[in-house]
């Protein structure tokens, strides 16, 4: 495997590069080879640490500023007490002499007992105020790593479906869930870096306040510090937008995994499912490996570094008579407590260059824009007279669809049909208020209205497509979800409507579990359990985006039926590929591929609609 910009795993340094490409050859197998070729990432001179601080920041809110601001008063505390506590302990290692430095202001009267006391208070001061900083740290984290992840839920649950479009579920996935944890880990590494800083800084003040002699060597130091901590610092950065990126395809790998399983087994690919999961997985272990290597190697360095200079100062004391052994032990135990935040600068800097990846697949989220909605000149209704819509053009699809003369009226079922993929899902988002048209043209009864007060007036709806799956616990949050008034007679009763009372009967009532493997609903069972949840709703207006498919005909003419029965003032639009239903429905819009003008037939028209529905 290799990477440009002079980064190897095991194979030679490429050429130098502003674009890293990382390529591997996977062995699955004793005969199976895959090869991954991943997508290019680019980074420049702005990929710095300095920027990721500056981004980090402006996503503070004045809490966190505020407990920020606390939090480095409290760590600015601790090391002074740690330091206080190291001085005196120099005392304890040489009783009954006077300290040489502080101008006497360390040189306590009494005895032994006198000295341990004093120690004692400032250790456990240092310990309790270091306790609190970590409380105080840990609530900081913890609330930040919350506001992230509702930060972009909200963004992508205001986000226009357009904007989605390109957008993976398995990247949607890891944005809300993995890829928040790697933001978080490095928002605390960045504590951990504050705290270093503020304890290096005064550690090393104490030693020069006590020896400015032996402190001459410290801007050396800091300076070999500094340039270590840069070692492998864009390597870092490479193999952290891999792991990224290798997390979202192993998102892929796992998603709705028995529908996949199925695929996979009619057509054979077991083999091929293996090999690409272990591929992936075995990339993750590449960059999992090379992270922790890379901070051992630098923690080697540091340690080093760090046992080269504590020699050196030795050395240096013992050549330089004017040095007494009371300011060398200080010394030396005040950079002792430098040495742990020095070790683990390292790390959190590497962790810190960890989160930068997912910190701008973080962003690219959040900077969808909103639904942007108009003020409407109607209000939501709590019944409504027909909606007329005159004239109406979507896109996509690319040809575009042209509905007119369209009349939705309340208690009525109206039937959408026509090929796959010619459009129908489009045209339900748009009759749904979800995605706006290029064209509209509407009446309510007999005043005009425009898309916005169209959508006003359907904002009280219920939208239930083939694909969702309820993500509650028991079937009774399910409901409440739903309708949150509803009593459990309620339930029982919309549920016994649309056929679910059965699968009551045989587990714990409304308690069965939703997502327990030896209760798992079948795909009708989830249908007419989100069809109830339609029921409770009481919508203005129902869209049911083949919400009847794992059901067979007669199952779906008898819900439909019920479900029309027991809305009488809502407007059920259905999208289904069976002519059966034309048998209860009011009128059907056809989606032809030909043309892009609809053709909608009445309740008189239904013989001839018939031969255009697909079975």
């Amino acid at each position: 495997m290799y990477v440009h910009e002079d980064f190897h795993y095991d194979g030679g340094v490429r050429s130098e590069s502003r674009t890293s490409v990382i390529e591997s050859t996977v062995v699955v197998s004793s005969d199976q080879h895959v090869a991954l070729k991943m997508p290019a990432y680019t980074f420049s001179a702005g990929d710095r640490d300095d920027d990721l601080l500056w981004s980090l920041m402006k996503t503070f809110n004045g809490v966190d500023l505020a407990e920020t601001i606390a939090y480095i008063a409290l760590s600015l505390g601790v090391a002074f007490t740690g330091s206080l506590a190291a001085v005196f302990l120099v005392a304890l290692v040489q009783p009954g002499h006077d300290l040489p430095f502080g101008g006497g202001m360390f040189n306590l009267h009494g005895g032994i007992e006198v000295h341990v006391a004093i120690f004692a208070i400032a250790t456990a001061t240092f310990a309790l105020m270091r306790w609190q900083a970590v409380r105080l740290g840990a609530r900081l984290v913890g609330r930040y790593g919350m506001g992230l992840r509702c930060k972009v839920h909200s963004r992508l649950t205001e986000a226009p479906l357009a904007s989605l479009a390109d957008a993976t579920s398995a990247e949607i996935a890891n944005v809300l869930t993995y890829n928040v944890e790697i933001i978080v880990q490095g928002f605390s590494a960045l504590q951990q870096l504050i705290l270093a800083a503020v304890t290096s800084v005064v550690s090393l003040g104490f030693a020069f306040w006590v020896s400015p002699p032996l402190m001459l060597a410290a801007p050396v130091l800091a300076c070999i510090g500094l340039m270590t901590s840069r070692v492998f610092g864009r390597e870092q950065a490479v193999v952290s937008r891999q792991y990224v990126a290798d997390m979202t395809r192993l998102f892929w790998h796992s998603e709705d995994f028995p529908r996949r399983l199925r695929h996979v087994r009619s057509f054979e690919r077991e083999g091929s499912e293996k090999a690409s999961y272990s591929a992936i997985s075995a990339r993750l272990y590449q960059g999992y490996r090379r992270q922790i290597e890379l901070v051992a190697s630098g923690r080697l360095i540091l340690e080093l570094l760090a046992a080269v200079g504590i020699s050196a100062i030795f050395m240096f004391a013992h050549l330089w008579h004017g040095i007494d052994q009371p300011s060398l032990i200080a010394v030396c135990l005040l950079l002792g407590r430098v040495l742990p935040y020095a070790l683990s600068t390292r790390q959190s800097f590497q962790q810190l260059r960890s989160a930068q990846p997912a910190f701008e697949l973080w962003r690219k989220y959040m900077k969808m824009d909103p639904v942007q909605r108009s003020v409407p000149t109607v209000r939501a209704a709590i019944s409504i007279a027909t909606l007329h819509i005159e004239h109406m053009r979507i896109v996509p699809p690319p040809k575009g669809i042209e509905v007119a003369a369209l009349n939705l009226v309340p208690g009525e079922l109206c039937l959408i049909s026509g090929e796959s993929g010619i459009g129908k899902s489009s045209l339900i988002d748009v009759l749904a208020g979800m995605a706006r048209p290029t064209l509209f043209s509407a009446r309510l009864g007999d005043d005009p209205i425009n898309f916005d007060d169209y959508r006003e007036v359907v904002r009280k709806g219920a939208y239930v497509s083939q694909n969702v799956r309820p993500w509650q616990h028991s079937v009774r949050e399910c409901l409440l979800w739903a309708a949150p008034d509803a009593t459990d007679e309620t339930m029982r009763e919309v549920l016994m409507d649309v056929g679910f009372d059965r699968r009551l009967i045989r587990e714990n009532g409304l308690d069965t579990a939703l997502q327990s493997a030896s209760n798992k609903l079948s795909g009708g069972e989830l249908q007419r359990l989100l069809l109830a949840q339609v029921i409770l709703r009481q919508p203005l207006l129902a869209l049911l985006d083949e919400a009847t498919s794992a059901l067979d005909a007669s199952s779906e003419i008898a819900v439909l039926t019920t479900i029309k029965r027991r809305l009488p003032q809502t407007i059920l639009i259905a999208v289904s590929h069976r002519s059966s239903v034309l048998a209860i429905a009011d009128q059907c819009l056809i989606l032809s591929g030909n043309e892009p003008v609809t053709t909608i037939a009445r309740k008189t028209d239904s013989r001839r609609v018939a031969p255009n529905a697909e079975r």
